[in-house]
């Protein structure tokens, strides 16, 4: 085998299929979010707006936040110094957890390098815990919740995606007495769209089974002190289990779940993703915690409304231009495109002429034929951020002869 030639034919199906994925090098301007500059191929540079970062309301550039994070590193120095059971447990680790477990109303939480890993560990260790353990898992949860489902060992049953009445049928089918574990998410990212949280609870009360949620594209977002859909739904207390991130709406980076005290120590100690990894750096878990605090006041809120406001001038006016717009009431704005060369264009055309950085999303991000372009408006995209991108996007899709009507969601 030429090892090299394989490498060169696996990346070139990626080119030929038109989903070669390329990075954009981008500087983020400090007190200027959602500006950024772009530096490209030739070193030439150009002033850019994102469109489809996952700092949903700003965070990574909030005062509190940059303050907190600057007196940990000043008073700890950079590292955390290794594992939690080794050295790398600090107060800011304990103030951290202390502040997740309050917002989602459970007595304990973990954190982990990113929600991707705890999904993945928690989920792949709870038959662990669970022998004989039945996980049913919504056919469109994340990758990290596949990932700790394939990796466990135990049995699996995939439900169609929010199909309450497959999910019945599932549960029905297996034996009475087996453990039984349903995992879904509140906001599927790519759609935008809802789980059944009430329904799918109301089930789990019905077969015993405990109930995992992944909020990660919800926290922060949703709910008066930002805990999530849940929260919104006045639900969190029927959760046994709640996934989060930090990356996302809180702006900085690691995950975690907030659960029963008993069934975090059990994962705590039995999951190898958490015992065998280096704790977040004491500056990252000081800023967590101040964004997280941030984010449960009423300027919290307010920053929630705003970002709300502008996903949904964002999504009317291209409804109005008769863009096919995946809208199910969520804060995320997809534009259903449906070829990956033409997504891969209309990305590049929107950056290169318009200063509008959208990243196209293909396959296996999305299944194939439902390539979009996903924007994530922010409370600081101003109304001339919106009517530059409306009219870009006004201008582009008739250059690249995409059908405006028969697509519309």
């Amino acid at each position: 085998m030429t090892y090299d030639s394989a490498l060169d034919s696996a990346l070139q199906r990626l080119h030929d299929e038109g989903r070669y994925r390329t990075f954009i090098d981008i500087e983020r301007k400090q007190g200027h979010f959602p500006r950024a500059v772009w530096t490209k191929a030739d070193g030439s540079k150009k002033d850019i707006t994102v469109w489809c970062g996952n700092d949903y309301l700003g965070m990574g550039q909030n005062p509190a936040v940059l303050a907190a994070m600057h007196e940990a590193l000043d008073a700890t120095g950079a590292g955390s110094g290794g594992t939690r059971n080794i050295s790398g447990t600090t107060v800011y680790h304990k103030r951290l957890e202390a502040e997740i477990a309050d917002l989602h109303q459970k007595e304990a939480a973990l954190v982990f390098t990113s929600a991707y890993i705890a999904n993945d560990a928690t989920l792949s260790t709870l038959p662990k815990l669970f022998p004989g353990l039945i996980i049913y898992s919504d056919a469109l949860n994340h990758a990290s919740m596949i990932e700790g489902v394939r990796r466990n060992g135990g049995a699996k049953r995939i439900f169609r995606h929010n199909d309450v009445a497959h999910l019945r049928a599932l549960l029905e089918a297996d034996d009475p007495a087996a453990p039984k574990l349903i995992a879904f998410e509140s906001i599927y990212s790519m759609d935008g769209d809802f789980g059944p949280i009430k329904a799918i609870c109301d089930l789990a009360n019905e077969f015993n089974a405990l109930t995992y949620i992944d909020e990660v594209h919800a926290v922060g977002m949703y709910g008066p002190r930002g805990a999530g859909v849940a929260e919104r739904d006045g639900l969190m207390h029927r959760i046994d289990i709640i996934n989060g991130t930090m990356a996302k709406a809180y702006g900085v980076m690691g995950g975690y779940i907030a659960a029963s005290a008993k069934m975090v120590d059990a994962i705590r100690s039995y999951a190898p993703g958490f015992i065998f990894t280096t704790s977040l750096p004491p500056t990252v878990a000081a800023g967590c915690a101040a964004s997280i605090a941030f984010l449960k006041t009423a300027a919290g809120q307010e920053l929630r409304d705003k970002q709300q406001l502008h996903a949904r001038i964002l999504k009317m006016r291209l409804k109005g231009l008769g863009m096919p717009i995946i809208d199910h009431g969520s804060h995320i704005v997809p534009v259903h495109v449906g070829n990956p060369v033409h997504c891969k264009m209309l990305s590049d055309m929107l950056l290169e002429d318009h200063g509008v950085y959208v990243q196209p999303i293909n396959f296996p991000t999305v299944p194939r034929g439902t390539e979009r372009l996903r924007f994530t408006p922010s409370p600081v995209h101003d109304p001339k951020e919106i009517d530059r991108v409306v009219g870009a996007m006004d201008k582009l899709w008739s250059h690249c002869a995409l059908n405006r009507a028969e697509l519309s969601a």
